[in-house]
């Protein structure tokens, strides 16, 4: 299995994290900002089945299937905010409920947002709303699969360790207009 993980930086963003394999997003950190990098080990925690054969060395084929994953990010933060559409991603989650999450949350459009409750009842179990929100704090693919879009019935909500003000950043780039 070919798995490549790198880091990449947006302007006025930070350093994300990607990790590829074989042609498949399987784990992605939103950019935020960092101290110097180069003295930061990865917080990319291990993903299962990947052992130690990733690669920390960016893709050197500039047509390569990272690179061009990396571009649909910046052309994001630029505001193109369909680029994610159609990059394949490991929507294969612990349970068939949570790949349903996944599933359904990477339907949401940008600029719109469902509730919990509304996630859990589209990914079938209407009760669920709990477990919508433990899915999306264990949400392994930041934008691809995008939390950011799950919001509490009262309000925004959090957004795990990036915080809410990430969140409404995240919700006004893509013209969400309870963002601000």
């Amino acid at each position: 299995m070919a798995v490549t993980q790198v880091s990449y930086e947006i302007d006025g963003w930070g350093v994300g994290e990607l990790v590829v394999a074989d042609r498949v997003v399987v784990w992605h950190e939103a950019p935020w900002p960092r101290a110097d990098t180069s003295l930061v080990p990865s917080q990319t925690p291990a993903h299962p089945g990947l052992g130690h054969g990733v690669s920390r060395k960016a893709a050197r084929d500039r047509n390569s299937f990272v690179t061009e994953v990396i571009a649909r990010l910046q052309r994001y933060f630029e505001g193109e905010c369909n680029a994610l559409d159609g990059v394949p991603v490991d929507l294969e989650q612990d349970t068939p409920f949570l790949t349903r999450c996944a599933e359904e949350l990477r339907a949401v459009p940008p600029g719109e947002v469902v509730t919990y409750g509304e996630l859990a009842a589209l990914a079938g179990a209407p009760n669920a709303a709990r477990a919508a929100g433990t899915f999306c704090a264990r949400n392994r693919l930041s934008l691809f699969v995008p939390c950011h879009r799950v919001v509490a019935a009262a309000g925004l909500g959090s957004y795990g360790s990036t915080g809410v003000a990430y969140k409404r950043r995240l919700l006004a780039l893509e013209g969400y207009p309870g963002a601000l």
